[in-house]
């Protein structure tokens, strides 16, 4: 009996497939740091010399709520905002405090539910308008509308005049050009002076001069950049284009999504005095990586809208305590607004390309084109 040969058809989609694809971000992003945090997962809480790696999510939850932390110390979030940003004031991530709340008040009403429904204007032509080419058979760079929706969303907050695309690319610059510099691997050359310029540019195009507008910005830009590809990216190798459109599903679809993508995979701190994470005695001065990632189960757990992990499993991604990502609402809305706009077209990933110089693991572009089915159920 002969038989026909077998020709492969188009791959089905699927959360390995996702994951495979996701992984790439880190593998050739920040591959070190990634080979790290796979190799010490096996334990909630690991002492490597003065530094401690914790992957559990109570161990997480301790370290942020019932442990000291200098939040200014080189090597953290705050010690690299000041250090990238070069402001003589302080930043939100490095402030204790009634100046953090009172900065963190006047900035939560702005990313407030109140705030967000007012910034959606900016955001929602912007998306409506770069998604039309994948009506006519175009493609469409999520990377690039990523960017403009951050930067217009950045100039917004800010009450800036400048381009939001040259803003957001500011915004990269500057915080590539720090926040790389406490991740595990060699010193660059010259990277003190790439920070320096950065920094210059993103303050001339804020307008503002002040280290906490910048940190506005780049707070904005990057994680957004960082997070909405990759979710999309997810979304197309899973095939989750249905719950994307369901506006029941959705919400908790994005929780889902920003959760297992994690921009922010590690948060790393300095303790301040001595303490205990996980039973894990702590010294002041010892360095804290926080694996957000896992304390997330985002390395085990495929999103799925139908079987959520939770918002107490999936807000860890924002951090905990009085510390919490204030733009976390922000993240979600975009996100959402995203994925519905998208839905109609059910896009598959056509080409994508990792961003090895960013500050977060993400794409430098990301191409998509309507996938079959595109109009139907949306």
């Amino acid at each position: 009996m002969i038989t026909a040969p077998m020709t492969a058809g188009p791959a089905l989609p699927t959360h390995a497939r996702a994951r495979r694809r996701d992984r790439r971000v880190y593998l050739r992003g920040h591959p070190l740091l990634f080979g790290l945090l796979a190799a010490t997962r096996g334990r909630g809480v690991r002492r490597l010399g003065g530094t401690l790696l914790v992957h559990d999510a109570d161990a997480y939850r301790e370290a942020l709520t019932r442990l000291p932390l200098d939040r200014a110390a080189r090597g953290t979030t705050g010690g690299a905002a000041r250090a990238a940003l070069r402001g003589d004031g302080d930043v939100l991530f490095d402030q204790e405090g009634t100046g953090h709340r009172a900065d963190r008040r006047a900035l939560a009403g702005r990313l407030g539910a109140a705030g967000v429904e007012e910034l959606r204007p900016v955001w929602l032509p912007l998306l409506a308008r770069g998604s039309a080419p994948l009506a006519g058979g175009g493609e469409v760079d999520v990377v690039a509308l990523a960017r403009e929706a951050a930067g217009s969303v950045a100039v917004a907050l800010l009450g800036s005049d400048a381009d939001p695309v040259a803003l957001a690319r500011a915004a990269a610059r500057a915080a590539a050009a720090s926040v790389r510099s406490h991740l595990p691997g060699p010193p660059r050359p010259g990277a003190a002076a790439a920070a320096v310029r950065a920094a210059a540019r993103l303050r001339e195009l804020t307008g503002a001069g002040d280290a906490l507008s910048s940190m506005v910005a780049v707070a904005a830009v990057n994680t957004t950049v960082a997070a909405v590809p990759r979710a999309v990216a997810w979304c197309a190798d899973a095939g989750l284009w249905a719950q994307a459109a369901d506006p029941e599903l959705r919400p908790r679809l994005v929780e889902e999504l920003l959760r297992v993508t994690a921009a922010s995979p590690v948060l790393p701190r300095v303790a301040a005095a001595a303490g205990s994470v996980g039973g894990c005695p702590v010294r002041g001065g010892d360095r804290l990586v926080l694996v957000a990632r896992h304390a997330a189960g985002a390395h085990r757990r495929d999103p799925d809208a139908l079987d959520p992990a939770g918002p107490e499993v999936s807000r860890l991604v924002f951090g905990v305590g009085p510390h919490a990502c204030p733009g976390a609402r922000l993240a979600s809305v975009l996100l959402a607004d995203v994925l519905e706009v998208l839905a109609a077209y059910r896009p598959v990933v056509a080409r994508a390309r990792v961003d090895r110089r960013a500050a977060l693991p993400g794409w430098r572009s990301l191409t998509v084109r309507a996938g079959t089915g595109a109009g139907a159920g949306a």
